[in-house]
């Protein structure tokens, strides 16, 4: 995939930072969503106070060239980060072309153990959210269907991550919520019927009663499949 022109500039900016300092720049993220800020990750030798003020001056040419703010991880810190933010660094190893310098994650790997952890902790705390939220619209529906249309993008983060844990990397959101329906064995719908809530931001009142017990059930077997989960 090419790089994005910004990316390059980027790369160019970084140099003016850090120097031989900048291990290696990577775009990452590219087919996740065409239409989000481009985002980066950054491996430097060193940081300091003076390298983020130098790159805190950069951010809003970043962001107006269509740059998300870059992640800078010093060389020293990413192996140890790994298992501290599995779904993160899972996501970027399994989508990213490198820039410039050397590939930061040869001989690295997320094992899979912490992904389905940070999986679970992800699946509950939606599932916790969705019930909490239903006791909060007080049996109204027009409440409820803001509840569904909001937990949408959470959802596809959600799903993204289940995917990763049964090692499929190359699934958009709707695919990701189709692979689900078929893997915990919940009827078709049931939860990408949610998913597609992410672009269109809006459910009626009546749809959302429809929708929620069949989603709501879906989640509970989400997190039962997720808890259970033995490494293939």
């Amino acid at each position: 995939m090419a790089v994005p022109d910004a990316a390059l500039t980027l790369e160019r900016e970084l140099r003016g930072v850090f120097g031989a300092r900048l291990r290696s720049l990577v775009v990452h993220g590219l087919h996740a969503d065409a239409h989000a800020p481009v985002r980066t990750m950054a491996v430097v030798e060193s940081l300091t106070e003076q390298d983020l003020r130098g790159c805190a001056a950069r951010v809003p040419s970043w962001h107006a060239a269509g740059l998300a703010t870059p992640l800078l991880v010093p060389s020293a810190e990413l192996g140890r980060s790994l298992d501290a933010f599995p779904l993160e660094f899972s996501a970027i190893i399994a989508d990213h072309v490198v820039v410039a310098g050397t590939p930061p994650f040869d001989g690295k790997a997320v094992d899979a153990v912490d992904i389905r952890r940070a999986c679970e902790a992800q699946a509950r705390s939606h599932l916790l959210h969705l019930r909490e939220g239903f006791l909060e619209t007080g049996g109204n529906r027009d409440a409820l269907a803001v509840l569904v249309a909001q937990s949408a993008s959470p959802l596809n983060a959600l799903l993204a991550s289940l995917a990763r844990l049964d090692g499929r990397t190359d699934l958009n959101p709707e695919a990701a919520g189709r692979h689900a329906e078929r893997t915990l064995s919940v009827s078709p719908g049931s939860i990408t019927e949610v998913v597609k809530l992410a672009r269109v931001h809006e459910i009626s009142g009546a749809d959302a009663e429809r929708v929620f017990p069949p989603y709501l059930a879906a989640m509970q077997r989400l997190v039962e499949y997720v808890d259970n989960w033995a490494r293939r």
